[in-house]
């Protein structure tokens, strides 16, 4: 039996100056964790307690689809050099070497380790499918740790993958994995939302997220509630309203308009007497593009198009751009490409690239909402001047089309057209469809049924363990504490005593939690000297589901259990309080 007064369960009253989010300041608390440095965090008794309840549900439900590895933490350079991630993951990426001056990395994901291992060991379809996974630390240099759990360096994951012998197996993988998320998540008492994501660094076409709405969250998912449309900011698209197009002027041919001192798109639009939708905005970026000749490293210019009171989204820049890094064009650079000063930038007499792979003349990327458009006004490359009936596809020709721009709360469901939402939310768990992203870099083959060499079709899925535990606080608290599902929480109930000093209200507190741990459940007994207030309190902060007060009832053969999450308080028999517990357990 587990007695408080004998374990380390150091609480706080105060939460740290530098926590934020509610996560962060109870995990503190509650003595769940202790920071060793920014971004990493020791795991105590209660913590540790409830981080193996999460991982033996995922355990369970990963076991049904696959077979768990543990692989290793620590990998040589030239691993990621073959998939090419060694120089994409930049300063996140960990990076050592050993005494012989070896390079390595400590792995923050586990693609090519997986990779290397089927090239080597798949030789044929009769091998396939094969899912493998394992629960494991990973190690991320974040720039800016923060949120305790939520961002940090060091963080332990599920990661699994999949090899099949092509298209139709991933679609059975994927769903496989969708299915087990689904109940790993039920069962760990998430409410929880999937959406349609980007794969980012990770590479591939299809991908979800598993979503917590929370205001601690990082990343926004954008949703709709008549339908079941839902898509992070990166993936998310929407139904714009009609916009009338401004009439043409003179002979409907661009002209050319003073707007003296007039640079921001609210500016000009204010000076003209017309509306930010009926303007563009041109963003004038740099890329770095590698020459398809000598294979030497050069830069490019690349402009985007939005409308005036349009917000391009990063995430669908990289989509566009093959996942090049960007920056904002230097004043040299701009007068290079548009011979005019910055805040005076259009499209208007410039060649622009025919396709992406004319690397002598610069990409002009025109969003979408600009497509059809006709009259509108945009920088004329020239100081204090502007240009009106401007059409995009007749007045300069893009490079091309794409979906560039964050969609807002309010625009309409690209499904059924409803109002849609926007929440920050934590991501819990990632699916990808990897396609032959990695199989193909580092030549993980094996024979089809016809004894023809083919590469193997890859998916990856992730799920961060402490991100459970940090969703459910965020979900479920108060200002007093929080309280954990029965499923995840280091103990299910917590027997008090309210005077320990009586014989009798001991006695029956540990003969009541003798026969609730004989019964399977998790049970603190709480044998403190301390005022019933203090325990209270402690039981409160602490995430314990329910807690029973042994207290002046007991000559009445009762006892009272208070339901944390709603602070329901319930007499209950003392004979029969398995049978009152046993009855509020969820079935698996």
């Amino acid at each position: 039996m587990h007695r408080w007064s004998e374990l380390f369960i150091p609480t706080l009253r105060e939460a740290p100056a530098d926590a934020e989010v509610a996560s962060h300041k109870f995990l503190v608390r509650a003595g769940y964790i202790r920071q060793l440095a920014a971004g990493i965090y020791s795991y105590l008794f209660l913590g540790n307690r409830s981080f193996n309840k999460i991982v033996a549900i995922v355990r369970h439900e990963m076991d049904k689809i696959g077979q768990e590895f543990y692989l290793p933490a620590l990998h040589p350079r030239e691993l990621w050099e073959a998939s090419g991630r060694w120089s994409v993951m930049g300063e996140n990426l960990f990076r050592l070497k050993d005494r012989k001056g070896a390079d390595l990395c400590l792995g923050m994901t586990h693609e090519e380790v997986v990779t290397d291992i089927a090239r080597k060991e798949l030789r044929s379809y009769r091998q396939l499918p094969q899912i493998w996974y394992q629960i494991q630390s990973k190690f991320r240099d974040e720039p800016r740790p923060r949120s305790g759990l939520l961002r940090v360096r060091q963080f332990m994951m599920k990661d699994s993958y999949s090899f099949d012998i092509d298209a139709a197996g991933l679609d059975v993988s994927y769903k496989q994995h969708y299915d087990t998320y689904c109940r790993i998540f039920d069962r760990c008492g998430l409410k929880y939302m999937i959406v349609e994501a980007d794969s980012g660094a990770m590479g591939g076409k299809e991908s979800h997220e598993f979503m917590v709405r929370t205001p601690a969250g990082e990343d926004q998912i954008v949703s709709c509630e008549s339908c079941n449309y839902a898509a992070n900011m990166e993936k998310a698209i929407s139904k714009l309203a009609d916009v009338a197009d401004l009439a043409p002027e003179g002979d409907g041919k661009p002209l050319e308009v003073h707007t003296p001192g007039q640079k921001t798109i609210e500016d000009v639009a204010r000076f003209l007497g017309v509306s930010p939708k009926n303007k563009i905005k041109t963003l004038a970026l740099m890329a770095e593009e590698k020459d398809g000749k000598t294979g030497k490293a050069k830069l490019r210019a690349v402009v985007v198009l939005m409308r005036g009171d349009h917000q391009l989204n990063e995430a669908k820049l990289a989509s566009a751009v093959a996942g090049k890094q960007t920056r904002a064009m230097q004043e040299d650079e701009i007068k290079q490409v548009f011979h005019s000063p910055a805040g005076f930038l259009g499209p208007v007499g410039i060649a622009w690239a025919t396709d992406i792979k004319d690397l002598e003349r610069p990409v002009l990327l025109v969003d979408k909402a600009l497509e059809g458009r006709k009259n509108l006004i945009c920088g004329a490359n020239k100081e204090d001047y502007h240009l009106k009936n401007v059409t995009p596809g007749h007045d300069f020709q893009p490079t091309a089309y794409a979906d560039l721009r964050s969609v807002t709360a309010g625009e309409a469901c690209p499904t059924c057209g409803a109002p849609l939402r926007v929440d920050t939310a934590v991501e819990v768990g990632h699916i990808f469809k990897l396609g032959y992203k990695y199989s193909e870099s580092m030549g993980a083959r094996v024979l089809d049924r016809n004894g023809k060499e083919v590469t193997l079709i890859m998916g990856c899925y992730g799920i961060g363990i402490e991100r459970i535990l940090t969703a459910a606080i965020e979900q479920c608290n108060d200002e007093n504490g929080f309280w954990l599902p029965l499923s995840i929480a280091p103990f299910e109930i917590v027997v008090c005593p309210t005077n320990v000093k009586d014989d009798t209200l001991l006695k029956t507190a540990i003969d009541i939690a003798t026969r609730l741990e004989a019964d399977g459940f998790d049970v603190l007994l709480d044998d403190r000297d301390e005022r019933p207030g203090v325990k209270f309190k402690d039981a409160d902060l602490v995430g314990i589901p329910y807690r029973v007060t042994v207290g002046k009832k007991v000559t009445e053969g009762t006892v009272e259990v208070v339901r944390r999450s709603t602070r329901e308080m319930q007499d209950a028999s003392i004979a029969a309080i398995t049978d009152y517990f046993r009855a509020l357990r969820p079935a698996h």
